[in-house]
């Protein structure tokens, strides 16, 4: 059974930082995408950021610049360096496995990110 835990979310002002991880536990392939996704208050679930077990990565727009997703692929954990934090990303992030052979997706339970103006 595949596991994701999260941590590293909290309370910070805008143009603070700060850095989410996510272990996932469990036996699966190793070709996978990690990555993270966040839902706002009264909106849908979007993509943040993705990084493929080769080191592809892909940004939201809205977060180019200014985050950076990385993996340690042997310790099956995905980090995001959030900088220059703005009102806007408060959110719940979601950690994300897709792995790609059984197309299966594994969510974590979410992590709650606060930026106060």
């Amino acid at each position: 059974q595949v596991q994701l835990v999260e941590s590293g979310g909290g309370l910070v002002q805008a143009g603070g930082s700060l850095r989410l991880s996510c272990a996932a536990s469990g036996s699966f392939f190793s070709g996978n995408r990690m990555g993270w996704y966040r839902q706002a208050p009264g909106k849908q679930r979007e993509l943040a950021a993705t990084i493929t077990s080769g080191g592809s990565t892909n940004y939201a727009d809205s977060v180019k610049g200014r985050f950076t997703i990385s993996r340690d692929n042997a310790k099956n954990t995905v980090y995001l360096q959030m900088n220059s934090l703005k009102p806007e990303d408060t959110a719940v992030y979601y950690c994300n496995l897709l792995v790609f052979f059984a197309m299966k997706n594994y969510w974590g339970e979410g992590t709650q990110v606060t930026v106060s103006s």
